[in-house]
């Protein structure tokens, strides 16, 4: 079993305490998003590797001598201002982060995600290629991989679109973006991938692949059989995870994000957070029914 911690929340970032305390009691458990009532526990015995999703890389480097499981990490590193990514750390304490845990644990395990890329009028194509490329140029030697994504459409951007303000992406625009952006990856000795995108710039020397494919995990886990990640969809051929956050408890507040689809109920369910219990948000009842899950 793989786990992802997380795509649904900044668990790093937000909830460390929790998940120490999970790791040290040996199991933790994860509400079910579609069917409330059902729990799924997971004994940390039963889970062979990590994905770590994050922004702020900086309580990994107290994680990663505590947690022993075999691990990568993809911290999502953009441009971006408080306007759009409102509790975000400063980006150079993020990459000093970055580099700091590139030594613990090695290059081959950071991989940087500069997601998602939108154009306005401040955030102009100009803006995107001087700013991709001064990160290459400082986490040279820190990482080998960098995926990119593009806006997507999500509940919560279509909320936040007075603050996004995205301009429709022209053939030119993705000409100077591939182009550009396959160029700074090259010459810092970066490769540059998209994943699950339906202009995956392909033609201008970008990998088209997906994010933890089955040569990543099996290079991960040392294993050769993995189901593919149906909860994501067709696009995304990524193996199967299991993702153990819970939608609507990031306080990052992205005004891009997905996982964040009811932005008035993210401060409730913070205060609903308790460090000593086995699940992310709340606790168990007597209603809930409780299934030890397995891969």
């Amino acid at each position: 079993m793989i786990l992802n911690i997380s795509g649904r929340t900044d668990i790093v970032a937000f909830y460390q305490e929790w998940l120490l305390n999970r790791f040290k009691e040996g199991y933790v458990d994860v509400r079910n998003p579609f069917y409330k009532t059902m729990i799924s526990r997971i004994y940390f015995k039963d889970v062979d590797g990590i994905v770590f999703c994050t922004k702020n890389p900086i309580n990994l480097l107290k994680l990663v001598d505590e947690i022993k499981i075999p691990s990568i990490y993809h911290i999502t590193l953009t441009p971006y201002k408080k306007d759009i990514e409102p509790n975000v750390p400063p980006k150079g304490k993020i990459i000093e982060a970055i580099k700091k845990l590139s030594k613990k644990v090695g290059k081959d395990k950071i991989w940087i995600r500069y997601d998602p890329v939108f154009l306005n009028d401040v955030y102009t194509l100009d803006y995107h290629i001087k700013n991709f490329d001064r990160m290459c140029e400082l986490l040279e030697g820190y990482t080998q991989k960098i995926i990119i994504s593009f806006l997507d459409i999500y509940q919560n951007v279509r909320y936040n679109m007075c603050y996004l303000k995205p301009k429709t992406l022209t053939e030119n625009d993705y000409e100077l973006i591939g182009k550009s952006f396959f160029n700074s990856a090259k010459k810092y000795g970066m490769t540059v991938q998209t994943c699950a995108e339906k202009r995956n710039l392909g033609e201008y020397g970008f990998k088209v692949s997906d994010c933890i494919t089955k040569e990543v995990a099996k290079a991960l886990i040392n294993k050769t059989k993995f189901k593919t990640w149906t909860a994501r969809g067709k696009k995304c051929k990524c193996v199967q995870m299991v993702d153990i956050g819970e939608y609507n408890t990031c306080n990052h507040m992205c005004r891009y994000c997905y996982a964040n689809y009811n932005e008035k109920n993210v401060k409730e369910n913070i205060k609903n957070h308790d460090p000593s219990s086995s699940l992310l948000i709340g606790n168990i009842y007597d209603s809930d029914v409780v299934k030890i899950r397995k891969e």
